[in-house]
């Protein structure tokens, strides 16, 4: 009686199935693909038991906890408290072990610590004249959090097929009749195409603009994970699986795709791209914690973000305005004009 060889996926352990269009084994969990060249049984089972064992070490080591005003979640070393939500500045409860898949591959450090972050928020809303005293009050400094947010890492070796359309138009005059000749070309281009560290948010589209005003952050200086860097700082727990991606970074590719090859065609007056077929040969995800300090206001209902990335330093900042202060300023400018009218009608 033959037995049956079941593999297991090295990078996250789970089972692997066979893809007969791709002709590999793949992964459903997280979409990695293999030839049974690549997989031994015993290397991969070996791989995968090494994963298991240090994800259930990195979730025996954190604590989750819930904000229960406006439901965010983070995490935390069991050595890091908690002890206000960094987004609504209310109380957090902690929910207990994390757990599932949640070990990151990757982490970029935070490169200056907080008291180097207060500084540079105090320095940043010095320059902006017309917030609210409060918002850089001292105390309001100190309630900036580092927190390390989520992302997918995706690298792919493509092959790219493209077809466009394109004219050269001619004009030229005989006498007194002008002769215009249009000639037209259909363009091929093709070719492999290697796709390095594309980045994509792990977490709801709601932070989208506060995480692009902050990007990007250098992916040489990702770094493999160690859980000594997350001493001291939160972890925004991911809600979006790499699953949920793999449409939007296909998207990404193709457009990338399309203007690296369009770059590659000249001497045409129109050029309009009819196909472009593209085909991933193989493609590697990581996750990673990349830095950001935070630090959030609140004002008639309205919450106000300012964030920094904790790596480069790039500021963003949806600000509060001190509706007394642009009073003062709309009436030094109504007083300042009276005063020059005064002075023409009097020259007049």
């Amino acid at each position: 009686m033959n037995g049956t060889v079941t593999y297991a996926c090295p990078n996250c352990g789970a089972g692997l199935a066979f893809d007969a269009e791709q002709q590999k084994f793949a992964c459903e969990f997280c979409l990695s693909s293999f030839t049974k060249e690549e997989l031994s049984a015993e290397a991969a089972e070996e791989k995968a038991e090494e994963n298991r064992r240090a994800n259930e070490e990195f979730c025996a080591g954190m604590n989750a906890y819930v904000c229960q005003s406006c439901g965010a979640e983070v995490t935390s070393d069991e050595h890091t408290v908690a002890d206000f939500c960094c987004f609504c500045h209310n109380p957090v409860v902690l929910s207990g072990k994390l757990s599932g898949q949640m070990r990151p591959d990757k982490i970029i450090p935070f490169s200056y610590d907080k008291e180097e972050a207060e500084k540079k928020f105090l320095a940043y809303t010095k320059k902006k004249w017309f917030l609210p005293k409060a918002f850089f009050a001292p105390d309001q400094a100190q309630k900036i959090r580092g927190v390390y947010y989520p992302f997918w890492v995706t690298d792919a070796d493509t092959n790219v097929h493209m077809r466009a359309n394109a004219t050269r138009v001619r004009t030229w005059r005989q006498g007194d009749v002008q002769y215009t000749e249009t000639s037209r070309f259909m363009i091929v281009r093709e070719g492999d195409l290697h796709f390095e560290d594309l980045v994509s948010s792990a977490t709801t589209e709601a932070e989208k603009n506060m995480l692009e005003g902050i990007l990007p952050f250098p992916s040489d200086s990702l770094k493999d994970f160690s859980m000594p860097y997350l001493a001291g700082f939160l972890a925004k727990k991911r809600n979006i699986e790499r699953s949920e991606l793999t449409g939007e970074v296909r998207d990404r590719m193709n457009r990338y795709a399309k203007t690296l090859l369009e770059d590659t065609i000249h001497g045409y007056n129109s050029v309009l791209v009819s196909d472009l077929d593209m085909d991933i040969k193989k493609s590697h995800w990581e996750y990673a914690l990349m830095p950001i300090w935070l630090l959030t206001y609140h004002k008639n209902g309205k919450v106000f973000t300012y964030a920094m990335n904790g790596h480069t330093g790039k500021v963003y900042g949806k600000l509060p305005v001190s509706l007394p202060k642009l009073a003062i300023l709309g009436g030094s400018i109504f007083a300042a004009l009276s005063a020059l009218f005064i002075v023409l009608g009097g020259m007049l």
